[in-house]
């Protein structure tokens, strides 16, 4: 019994100082490593030397751009260079680090070590040698050789150089301050276009003038076999040019009449805003199926992708040919007014994205307007795609619990990201929500002055100023206020808040009304409806099923609270019968038409979602919806004032 007793409290004296050390180290917290060091912070001063900046385009095969830098220096000790982080024009933090490889850092013949910073990745530190003037940077730029990689920029006949992808810059200093040489080698024999300025040519290298780092990356380069550059406004103000690169020579043939419609906007545009914010204006246009899509803003540029047969087929081609016209207005509403908590000294401190909705929204709306007022689309197919936008926008179920102002962080948030439910999360709806917010006010600036004032005013006013300079001038939401109010005495305060900040179950229409217009459903598609069928690959049921599906069945779309949400249809399975019959898209017309009919039986539908078959059955008696506008008799035809070219 002793031991026993002995070996009890052994034991339970053990557990005692157990249990007391698990108490002890439930007591104890982690330990936090020490902050990691700051990035310098920059400096509105002058950095000491030029930088120069080489790029090697010419490996067409491998799509890989050879890259060297030459960066000089005062001191030796430890140095820290910036790549750019945030993408102008992009709004978020999307530049492409991942495609940047090989670095090495050299000085005097000698290879410098380097560390990137492990919380600001795209920071990189080494240490310059005593004697040492310059350091020399090596590495390539792997652009995508595949889609899933990322945007093709690098095709057997074009290329898109983004000098924003390629440089580096010293850390504690404004990108206005750092001065820069660039230069290009281009496979032999090809053209390009950008907004830097020549200083000499050697073979295929072009060797652009000294500039400052924040104009350089905001000037890339169209490069193609076959190249065309077009003037737009001979005698003008300031040169605007065409700038045209194809897969085929054929597709650069441009008739008189399209070249005139061009040169309209030019017009079109100066009589809206009454002034120039560029010294000249390079339109980079990509006539290609081959080269990524893209459409971005410059103040002197912009980058477009279009349809190989952008003029060939002109008469085809309309849906969303307002491009040129938007990314165009951008030089006015982004470039040279831009909101001040957007505005950044370097591209490595956060952008704010509040004032979206006036940066993309307003110039969304000018660029319909531009484009109706120049003869890019006729008044009809404006009046068409201004009626597709509300439907979208009007059954955007999303719109009961996030507001238009929140989706002005989808760039960081989401930076266009595929969503599983696209009408409940919303995604950039600031940019055609912002179109409809602005037709609001225009037509409420008509109304309220009989015509004899409108957004147009505003515009002279907002963008008007400073004719000639292209240094970025801020603003913030009580500019916008005052400057409407300068226009009209309205409370634009909260005319702008409400439809910005407020939630509601439609979109503002208020537009469409006093413009003349009521947005109604008819069961046949408007012409600019198909052509926004044809160029996304995709039939549109958005307005009746509540689902769009793209080639071969593949349910690409499917709408929240719609009666194919109900009956539990998800984007990412494939209809393979309709009704019993094999699927066709003719079929699924067919089958949505005949649901108007009286005692219509529902549409039933055989969907394969992965491996697994199912049959679901749509309970719908609507028929065919598809969108379009329709005049209010007796009332003013503003919408057709707004479209109407100016003399």
């Amino acid at each position: 019994m002793k031991t026993l007793f002995f070996s009890v409290s052994a034991a339970a004296l053990s557990l005692a100082v157990l249990s007391s050390s698990a108490a002890l180290a439930q007591d104890r917290v982690p330990v936090q490593a020490p902050p990691t060091p700051a990035i310098a912070a920059a400096q509105d001063v002058p950095y000491p030397g030029v930088l120069k900046l080489s790029v090697d385009t010419t490996d067409l095969d491998r799509k890989i751009f050879q890259v060297r830098e030459t960066i000089p220096v005062a001191k030796a000790g430890p140095m820290t260079i910036l790549y750019p982080e945030w993408v102008p024009g992009g709004h978020s933090p999307r530049n492409d680090l991942d495609k940047l490889a090989g670095l090495v850092i050299t000085a005097n013949g000698q290879t410098l070590p380097w560390t990137r910073d492990p919380v600001a990745v795209h920071a990189f530190h080494f240490e310059v040698p005593a004697g040492a003037t310059q350091v020399e940077l090596s590495y390539q730029f792997l652009t995508a050789v595949k889609p899933d990689v990322g945007r093709i920029e690098v095709t057997p006949d074009m290329l898109n150089l983004q000098w924003l992808q390629l440089g580096f810059y010293p850390a504690g200093y404004y990108l206005r301050g750092v001065q820069i040489e660039p230069s290009v080698k281009l496979p032999e024999g090809w053209g390009f276009g950008t907004a830097l300025e020549k200083a000499s040519t050697a073979g295929q290298v072009t060797t652009f003038k000294t500039t400052t780092f924040e104009t350089m990356v905001d000037s890339p380069i169209f490069a193609g076999r076959y190249y065309k550059q077009v003037e737009l406004d001979p005698g003008g103000p300031a040169p605007v040019r065409l700038n045209l690169v194809a897969d085929r020579p054929e597709d650069l043939e441009i008739k008189p009449e399209q070249l005139q419609i061009h040169k309209n906007l030019v017009q079109q545009a100066y009589k809206l805003y009454g002034s120039h914010h560029y010294d000249h204006y390079d339109f980079l246009v990509a006539l290609s199926d081959t080269l990524g899509g893209i459409g971005l803003e410059h103040h002197r540029s912009s980058e477009n992708r279009v349809p190989p047969k952008y003029f060939t087929d002109w008469d085809k081609g309309f849906a969303g040919r307002d491009l040129l016209a938007h990314e165009y207005t951008h030089s006015w509403n982004g470039k040279f007014r831009r909101a001040a908590d957007l505005y950044t000294p370097t591209l490595n401190e956060p952008m704010r994205d509040s004032l979206m909705w006036v940066y993309e929204g307003q110039t969304q709306y000018w660029g319909y307007v531009l484009s109706a007022r120049s003869g890019l689309m006729t008044k009809q197919q404006t009046l068409d795609s201004i009626a597709a936008t509300a439907a979208l926008y009007d059954t955007r179920a999303g719109r009961r619990w996030r507001n238009v102002l929140d989706t002005t962080n989808d760039p960081i948030i989401a930076n266009r990201k595929p969503a599983s439910w696209l009408s409940w999360q919303r995604s950039e709806d600031y940019y055609s929500e912002g179109q409809l917010i602005w037709l609001d006010a225009d037509t409420l600036i008509r109304e309220k002055t009989g015509g004899k004032k409108s957004l147009d005013d505003f515009a002279k006013a907002f963008f008007g100023v400073e004719n000639g300079s292209y240094v970025p001038l801020t603003y913030d939401f009580d500019t916008v206020v005052k400057t409407l109010n300068g226009v009209v005495e309205n409370d634009w305060a909260s005319f702008l808040k409400t439809r910005v900040e407020g939630l509601s179950e439609h979109a503002p229409l208020d537009g469409l009304t006093r413009g003349g217009y009521k947005l109604v459903y008819t069961d046949t598609p408007t012409e600019y409806f198909k052509g926004l069928e044809t160029k996304s690959k995709s039939l549109v049921f958005n307005y009746s099923l509540g689902f769009t599906v793209g080639t071969g069945g593949a349910l690409s779309v499917v709408n929240w609270d719609t009666p194919a949400f109900k009956a539990g249809l998800t984007a990412g399975g494939t209809l393979v019968a309709v009704n019993g019959t094999a699927y066709s898209d003719d079929l699924l017309k067919e089958a949505v038409k005949a649901t108007a009919k009286a005692g219509a039986a529902p549409i039933e539908l055989l969907v394969k979602d992965g491996d697994r078959y199912r049959t679901v059955k749509i309970d719908y008696t609507g028929g065919a919806r598809y969108p379009r506008l329709e005049r209010i008799e007796g009332t003013p035809a503003r919408l057709d004032d707004i479209l109407a070219a100016r003399k």
